[in-house]
């Protein structure tokens, strides 16, 4: 299974917005909220279940809980033992996945529409039945430490992401990672696990997505049946409360050396809003300036860092919108060989200093917002992606009406609110500036 990250590319929760009319949203009365997006080119349908818990809410000294539980989920139930859901999929020539995030825990599977029925079933069952045992559990911690390996002990471009994130937020749990520190998955067990599931694994904290070949009346029908005799977990609070940062005082460095490293890279991460914690206007206002800064090769950072002093192969801006709490902006650099990274970093600054200073054009305002609603029409083709932004927006604190406005929200964004959003938010007091170099000095290990 796979599990979200920072370092993965950003692209707008609200990418994905589809026609009014094609996406309804109704709850039942365990306050399962369910949202159905109609598409009938193909008789295929996406479920995805979504959970309104991630990484920063687990438990202090045991990051990676939620990750670890999403790999438990396979394990099966009293009622249906493990590897009979997949096998389920597999027969029914479908595929299915889960990821984990800082927010939320997401499973999914893509099958004919005439298996959907059975795939709720299943789903339904897992909410609440999930049966494990110590030697299941055991081999499975296994399997998410080598992932740990994989991951990121053995990938230094996610080291050096995992430190900046630390050094990024203070207070927050947003700065533990999501796969975990590794000294703490070796201790979870199987009652780590376990108190998980029955704290937060519950109808009243989920949204299930479904989308293809499917009507909403007849999902109405399905939902109930299916989930609706599963009571609600009472203790689950309404509001997801967590430490919150301080204001930011001082900018902060991260350098990682490593030996293995071919490509050195510059990165900075700003402490910034997410769409959820923003005023009115700012994440559209944030989203513009990611295009206009990093969007592609008519973009501030690549024509001053690629095309003009050629100092770098790429250059590219992100905004983490997704988020329930204070998310980032990133800003990624690959030097050319025998760069300076120093030199580099005062060139980043000087296009942001421009912004800051003047106001972007009306063609590059326009050329950016174009860029944005322009993958409107792009997600039409893929029922997968309008499910995962839908529920990525949901499980952040947004509603269906934030989705499908984003794309005026985006019109609507003039050049002082860009101008202004860099001038507020891309402060190096409230950024990390990481260096990943190769090591050239032998480690002590290498000389024994």
């Amino acid at each position: 299974m796979d599990s979200t990250t920072r370092t993965t590319p950003a692209v707008s929760v609200y990418a994905g917005t589809v026609r009014s009319d094609r996406a309804a949203c109704f709850t039942l009365q365990n306050d399962l909220q369910v949202v159905v997006i109609q598409d009938h080119r193909t008789p295929v349908v996406t479920q995805m279940i979504w959970y309104k818990v991630g990484s920063a809410d687990e438990p202090p000294g045991k990051s990676g809980l939620a990750h670890f539980l999403e790999h438990l989920m396979f394990k099966g139930t009293s009622k249906h033992p493990a590897d009979e859901f997949s096998k389920a999929v597999l027969r029914a020539s479908g595929y299915q996945n889960a990821f984990t995030g800082f927010d939320f825990t997401s499973y999914f599977h893509h099958v004919p529409r005439e298996h959907l029925g059975k795939m709720m079933e299943f789903e339904a069952d897992r909410m609440t039945g999930l049966v494990l045992k110590d030697e299941n559990v055991l081999s499975e911690r296994d399997v998410v430490l080598e992932e740990f390996n994989m991951r990121v002990a053995n990938h230094p471009g996610n080291r050096l992401a995992e430190q900046m994130m630390a050094a990024l937020y203070l207070n927050h749990p947003y700065g533990h990672p999501i796969i975990a520190w590794r000294q703490e998955i070796e201790k979870l067990t199987r009652e780590d696990a376990l108190a998980f599931y029955r704290r937060f694994y519950a109808p009243n904290n989920a949204i299930l997505i479904v989308a293809g070949d499917v009507a909403t009346k007849e999902m109405r029908s399905m939902v109930k049946e299916t989930f609706g005799g599963i009571p609600a977990q009472p203790s689950i609070p309404k509001e997801r409360l967590r430490p919150q940062e301080p204001p930011p005082a001082a900018q902060r460095r991260v350098t990682l050396a490593d030996a293995r490293v071919e490509q050195p890279a510059l990165r900075r991460y700003y402490l910034v809003p997410s769409t959820r914690s923003a005023a009115a206007g700012e994440g559209p206002a944030l989203e513009v300036l990611e295009q206009l800064m990093g969007g592609g090769i008519n973009s501030y950072l690549y024509l001053s860092l690629v095309v003009e002093k050629q100092l770098a192969v790429t250059a590219r801006a992100s905004y983490h919108s997704a988020a329930l709490d204070p998310s980032l902006f990133e800003i990624s650099v690959i030097p050319k060989p025998g760069a300076n990274l120093s030199l580099i970093e005062r060139c980043i600054d000087e296009v942001i200093a421009g912004i800051a200073r003047n106001p972007a054009s009306a063609e590059d305002l326009q050329r950016a917002k174009t860029r944005l609603t322009a993958q409107v029409a792009y997600a039409q083709d893929s029922q997968e992606l309008l499910a995962h932004w839908y529920g990525r927006a949901l499980t952040t604190g947004l509603c269906i009406e934030d989705v499908q406005r984003w794309p005026d929200d985006i019109r609507a964004v003039g050049a002082p609110q860009v101008h202004e959003a860099a001038r507020i938010w891309l402060d190096k007091k409230r950024a990390v500036t990481g260096y990943l170099v190769k090591e050239s000095t032998p480690q002590h290990w290498e000389t024994l």
